[in-house]
């Protein structure tokens, strides 16, 4: 039995998307594919539900998945034993934003533990900008930043999207359309740092509210910070209305602590993004992957566990 066949089988299992599942194993979809119809004719059973629109595994995928991990670590163990495979260990000097650390960080750092035993992961929380210069300058190896850099040096790929939303406390003030705007634009409006994309994107839309509403602009309020955490307690106190990316909150919206207001136009999604040096090492590309399998895990689980609380 073909082991990549199986190392493919969890890592789609995991991802729960071929295309995900193609990026992260450096393969097509079309490939991946490939792979997973082999392995269903050798094990003559199905494992993937192609008959359902969203990704699912069948009854029997399921059950053979623990059984493939088993024998995945288990090749991966006996290659490192031989000398076959590459160990990846050491120290990883990884970047972050504050997003990430109030959403899929943990998930991550769990999930390298579990895969890379030998890695011990340095870790720094900064600004973007921060990260970037210290990426450039050689102090980071690996860094999870809002956008991607511009820079031959440095590779950067779109990691995930977190579409922002209006989200103020149950009772701060009316839902109704009629007048939301103008309601909303009365309260101060909380956003991310002074500087960075998602607040240049949300100042430019209050201001065009505030004309449409015939407000001057230096009418409205922004308060801006680089902390999620000194966001979400802002809008818990009731101290104004917030542009920020709904998973963050989704427990929050979940409980009916925090509502969504239908205010339009919405800020532009927040795209993070993943950067490495162009040439770097095994194990910086090694928790590269990885990044992209924590964060897609997360994401699923939390719009899965926020559907059922519907």
């Amino acid at each position: 039995m073909n082991t990549r066949f199986l190392e493919t089988f969890v890592t789609l299992a995991e991802l729960e998307s071929f295309r995900a599942t193609a990026r992260v194993l450096h393969a097509t979809p079309a490939t991946i594919s490939l792979r997973i119809k082999s392995l269903e004719d050798e094990l003559k059973t199905e494992l993937v539900d192609r008959s359902s629109t969203a990704f699912r595994l069948t009854t029997a995928g399921q059950s053979l998945l623990g059984l493939a991990r088993n024998v995945v670590d288990a090749a991966r163990a006996l290659r490192e034993a031989a000398g076959q495979e590459v160990v990846v260990g050491g120290k990883l000097r990884l970047g972050v934003i504050e997003t990430v650390v109030h959403s899929w960080l943990s998930h991550y750092i769990t999930y390298l533990n579990a895969n890379y035993p030998k890695l011990d992961v340095d870790l720094t929380v900064d600004s973007s900008s921060v990260l970037q210069r210290r990426l450039l300058s050689g102090e980071l190896d690996l860094v999870i930043r809002v956008e991607g850099i511009d820079s031959t040096k440095i590779a950067s790929s779109a990691i995930a999207s977190y579409p922002v939303r209006w989200i103020a406390r149950r009772g701060l003030l009316s839902r109704r359309a009629a007048g939301l705007a103008l309601r909303v634009l009365q309260r101060p409006i909380v956003t991310f740092g002074r500087g960075t994309a998602p607040q240049v994107a949300l100042e430019s839309i209050v201001h065009a509210l505030a004309r449409q509403e015939n407000m001057r602009p230096e009418q409205t309020r922004i308060t801006c910070s680089p902390s999620v955490a000194a966001i979400v307690q802002l809008v818990r106190d009731g101290y104004g209305v917030a542009g920020i990316p709904s998973l963050f909150v989704a427990k929050e919206l979940q409980s009916g602590e925090f509502v969504e207001l239908p205010l339009k136009p919405v800020p532009p999604p927040i795209i993070v993004s993943l950067c490495k040096p162009v040439d770097a090492s095994v194990m910086v590309n090694a928790a590269a992957n990885a990044a992209h399998v924590a964060c897609s895990a997360y994401s699923k689980s939390i719009k899965k566990d926020f559907l059922e609380g519907l």
